[in-house]
């Protein structure tokens, strides 16, 4: 007993350290394997010796606490999670369970995909969406509102049934799609910040943050799955085809079964389609379809006796680093890679594992020779989760980042409180091979693989992206793979991207922090590139969704003398920037902004209704915003504007300034 006593009291320990890594920290130090097993050696241990069994224990509880940097609410009836199966034999047992709890009575099961997300609570009052809030510990979650407000999925009013009650929820799970998860990545690591290890951790990151501006730029999306009160559905099957008339986004990959063996099936085939997906799903989730039957089977202390949640196996292996190599990436960031004995996981061969930057290698304390778990993170990008340290040799020696560049031979250089060990040689041949593939892709030449512009590197015929345009056609056929109408093609792309706009050329550019997002907001405010090439740091601390950051980088790059010769030579050789297209009208020169949600047209039909008036869409309010424009439930701009002096625009004002009137109007 004593024994038993010691082990459960470890393992609450070791769970509820995890809870908070997971729930309030959005930073796991453990896999979500290793934490299924301490949980159920937790649950079979209280089970064998039930007098140990305390109110604080994980086991009676749902999630973590929630964080102290978001106001606190009190759900109105319990989120709480489900109980856990491995094997298809649990999966027959809870089947079991069921029909003891209700007869000799017809079962049916819905079984829908288990979303690897953030599980939330949306509170609509009178149709209009009122509160977003996290799980937090199921009973108090986190007041994420303003950040939910920013997903496109989440309708902000709803048409309901008159008979429908004046209050409801809609519970489900917000997620990144796979496609957003790899954007953002690439973005934090060519800003040399650090990476996300999955979706779900970018996908909770994001709802948490402080400024709802952030949230919004990365792409969330949900599934809903629950509403509260039913109003009138009498199953599950019905809940979620409400859900989907009410304007939710409910997930398509769902079915009715008639028994288990059906529900089984049903695993069995999205354990192997899973990966088709474009968002991460780590199991099935099974429902008694009927309402009434759910209400009968009532609750356990932490989860329904009516649901379960079948978890696919962690798609992970084992393999050995036979090697770390670094390389430089197109701002001159060092990345440091595991080469990797070839393994198997999902039926994709692993070989690589990026290791991220130094600080991570060292936290992982990753070497040459290591035993490694790795597993495929968000099923895209492999990583390493732990070494297997028992196994290591005793001659192993930790590994250190080179202190030269390995393509020039620069010296390395790490500033302080950067993550980001870079090499600063600009002409670097490996920082020249990724700016011209950057270049070339963002100015849409199709036809320069990674092997063409590595030849026309080594030959010297190109060092920059201007020499591009001096190419000729006996150049191109001296390259290996190239005959006359394959050379002709690429010389003729090459003269079709000269003319261009000033966002895609900004872009080409290549200069820190500098997407397409941003490049369109300075392409708007400074309309060429020689004006762009004047501005001051703070010309562009003023515009609006340019921080301090993008602001010195973009000022430093423009003041340059290399980046002025190139912008130079790009244009001298016959690069022209289109002018943007300049409407003139009765709102010409005015700037707008908009907050809130307007009744009588669209956000995207507002602002197209500006812009044929020659007016600019703004994207945060400053000194320089003429109107802000205000529908229902605005946020944090209307108080800026009102501390600026900014002229507010009511929906009724607005619609009479744009030439329409409103909907009141006589």
């Amino acid at each position: 007993m004593e024994a038993a006593e010691a082990r459960i009291l470890e393992l609450r320990t070791k769970i509820d350290r995890a809870n908070r890594q997971y729930y309030v920290l959005d930073h796991p130090e453990i896999t979500d394997a290793e934490y299924d097993a301490l949980f159920r050696e937790l649950v079979e241990l209280e089970t064998q010796y039930p007098e140990l069994v305390t109110p604080d224990s994980p086991t009676q509880r749902v999630g973590g606490p929630p964080s102290d940097a978001f106001a606190k609410v009190t759900h109105r009836t319990p989120m709480l999670s489900l109980a856990n199966a491995f094997e298809r034999e649990d999966v027959r047992e809870f089947d079991k369970r069921v029909h003891r709890g209700l007869g000799d009575v017809k079962v049916e099961y819905v079984t829908e995909l288990k979303i690897d997300g953030l599980a939330m609570s949306l509170l609509y009052e009178d149709g209009r969406y009122k509160i977003g809030a996290t799980r937090g510990d199921g009973y108090v979650g986190e007041d994420v509102t303003p950040n939910v407000k920013t997903i496109p999925s989440v309708p902000l009013s709803v048409t309901i049934p008159s008979e429908f009650p004046r209050a409801f929820e809609v519970r489900g799970e917000v997620y990144m799609p796979k496609r957003s998860f790899q954007r953002l990545n690439a973005e934090l690591a060519a800003e040399g910040k650090p990476l996300f290890a999955n979706p779900r951790n970018a996908a909770a990151g994001a709802v948490r943050q402080l400024d709802p501006r952030i949230t919004a730029r990365r792409r969330l999306d949900t599934f809903m799955y629950a509403l509260d009160p039913a109003g009138g559905a009498r199953s599950q099957e019905q809940i979620l085809g409400r859900l989907a008339e009410m304007g939710f986004h409910v997930n398509e990959n769902r079915r009715k079964h008639d028994d288990i063996e059906g529900v089984i099936a049903f695993l069995d085939e999205w354990q192997e389609k899973r990966h088709g997906l474009d968002y991460e799903i780590d199991g099935i989730v099974i429902k008694v379809n009927d309402l009434g039957q759910q209400a009968e089977l009532g609750f356990v202390s932490r989860s329904p006796r009516w649901a379960l949640a079948f978890k696919f196996p962690p798609e992970q292996a084992e393999t050995v680093v036979e090697e770390i190599k670094v390389y430089v990436g197109r701002t001159g960031t060092i990345t440091p890679v595991a080469w990797l004995t070839p393994v198997q996981i999902g039926g994709v061969t692993i070989s690589r594992a990026t290791l991220h930057n130094e600080d991570e290698v060292a936290r992982k304390d990753v070497r040459p020779r290591d035993h490694v778990i790795i597993q495929r993170a968000g099923d895209v990008i492999p990583e390493v989760v732990r070494v297997l340290t028992e196994k290591r040799a005793t001659t192993s020696r930790p590994w250190r980042m080179p202190k030269k560049c390995p393509e020039c031979g620069t010296d390395l250089v790490r500033e302080p409180g950067e993550s980001a060990t870079r090499c600063i040689n600009p002409i670097c041949p490996a920082q020249v091979l990724e700016h011209l593939r950057h270049f070339v892709a963002a100015l849409d030449i199709e036809g320069f693989g990674y092997a063409t512009l590595q030849q026309l590197i080594d030959r010297t015929l190109v060092k920059d992206p201007a020499d591009l345009y001096h190419l000729v056609k006996e150049q191109f056929l001296s390259l290996d793979g190239f005959a006359d109408k394959s050379a002709q093609n690429l010389l003729d792309r090459i003269e079709a991207s000269k003319p261009t706009t000033l966002v895609r050329f900004l872009v080409a550019l290549g200069i820190n922090h500098v997407g397409w997002t941003m490049a369109g907001l300075l392409a708007d405010h400074f309309g060429t590139i020689e004006r762009l090439q004047a501005a001051t740091v703070d010309d562009l601390r003023v515009i609006g969704g340019v921080g301090p950051t993008v602001a010195e980088e973009v000022s430093e790059y423009v003041q340059r003398p290399e980046s002025r010769t190139l912008i130079q030579r790009l244009l001298a050789a016959g690069i022209t920037i289109k002018p943007p297209e300049r409407v003139e009208g009765p709102l010409s020169g005015k700037t707008f902004v908009l907050t809130g949600t307007l009744s009588s047209l669209t956000r995207g039909a507002a602002e197209e209704r500006i812009k044929a008036l020659g007016g600019v869409i703004g994207s945060g309010v400053s000194k320089k915003t003429d109107y802000l424009v205000v529908g229902a439930d605005p946020g944090s701009k209307l108080e800026k504007a009102h501390r600026l002096k900014v002229p507010v625009l009511d929906e009724a004002a607005f619609l009479e300034l744009i030439g329409r009137p409103s909907d009141n109007a006589r």
